[in-house]
């Protein structure tokens, strides 16, 4: 394929004046851009939009790692990206790291080895060392979860504060056996969040119980499983913490089948048709847009200006959204 520098060596010219003349620069010399016309036009050149930028002289394209494009919560950050990089007339290469930490860098090497403008990654690996190597030639921005063993810009929700705001509404309802469903304990957002959740406990002077927290739960088969294991417990829960909202997508429809209704619950992220389910799910409520847009706003800064000083880590605030599916422990008691 016919790159700008087989162009600029037969109009022998640098590869910045064939990107002058071929974005119609008027300041270029007449005699000079009638040369290099003639070797665009004689090696039928088309630039790779993809692969370069003709005003950075860096790639066109943005890397994005994520989880997973089918959680809602990463394909909204995702979407926001790509809206953005769409005005710099940049692409989005998007790849789904899934869930298992020892795969985390092997895929997303394998991403920066397109020589990316800059990555932006919601990592699922404990230790981001090896991106060290890479982070001073590509701008490299963590979302949703922080980096570990590495110094790196992040934007990330507030999710200790938020678990404490769940806990709390359902301790202000009278609730005292709360339940706490999540994923992976080895994410950083599970253990802010559980953090959250014991601290809120501790205000409210209720004992941490051990059997009230359960783990690991990423489908609707962990969903069952853990409910059936909490409901068989000799002083069950009456409400419920769901640590995201992928675990509340899973956790949703099997309380449904299996008939407890007297749950009171909150998830920690909105999702699709969380207002029209039965009943309504209250949430905490993130804003995965603003992580996204946000996150691409500091790539674009840190490329235009590589020595600017910028603070690392930046905390979204999160909110609490009321629907039905909380209720204080007496309406609870009247359904069983």
């Amino acid at each position: 394929m016919t790159t700008m520098q087989d162009v600029a060596a037969l109009a022998r010219v640098s590869a910045k004046t064939v990107s002058r003349v071929y974005n119609d620069d008027p300041h270029v010399d007449p005699a000079t851009r009638a040369r290099v016309t003639a070797a665009l036009e004689s090696l039928n050149y088309v630039p790779n939009t993809m692969a370069t930028s003709f005003r950075t002289g860096q790639s066109a394209a943005i890397g994005v790692a994520i989880p997973d494009i089918d959680d809602p919560f990463f394909a909204s950050i995702a979407r926001a990206i790509e809206v953005r990089a769409r005005e710099e007339d940049m692409a989005v290469f998007v790849t789904s790291l899934g869930h298992d930490g020892s795969q985390e860098q092997s895929l997303v090497e394998s991403l920066l080895r397109r020589q990316l403008s800059g990555l932006i990654i919601a990592p699922i690996g404990t230790d981001h060392g090896y991106l060290k190597r890479w982070i001073d030639r590509t701008p490299t921005v963590f979302v949703d979860r922080a980096p570990d063993g590495l110094t790196a810009d992040s934007f990330v929700d507030d999710d200790l504060s938020g678990a404490v705001m769940a806990t709390e509404h359902l301790m202000e309802l009278g609730h005292t056996r709360i339940a706490i469903i999540g994923d992976s304990a080895s994410i950083p957002t599970s253990r802010n969040r559980l953090e959250g959740y014991r601290d809120a406990l501790e205000r409210g002077r209720i004992d941490f119980d051990e059997s009230l927290v359960v783990l690991g739960v990423l489908s609707r088969d962990d969903a069952a499983a853990a409910l059936r294991r909490l409901m068989a417990l000799d002083d069950p829960p009456t409400a419920l913490f769901l640590s995201n909202a992928r675990v509340s997508m899973s956790c949703v429809p099997v309380l449904q089948q299996m008939k407890l209704s007297h749950l009171a619950f909150v998830g920690f992220g909105d999702f699709p048709l969380a207002d029209a389910v039965c009943p309504p799910v209250t949430v905490i409520d993130q804003n995965p847009a603003e992580l996204g847009r946000q996150a691409i706003e500091r790539i674009i800064g840190r490329i235009e200006n590589p020595n600017r000083r910028y603070r690392r880590r930046n905390v979204l605030s999160v909110d609490l959204v009321v629907r039905e599916s909380c209720s204080p422990t007496e309406h609870h008691s009247t359904r069983r």
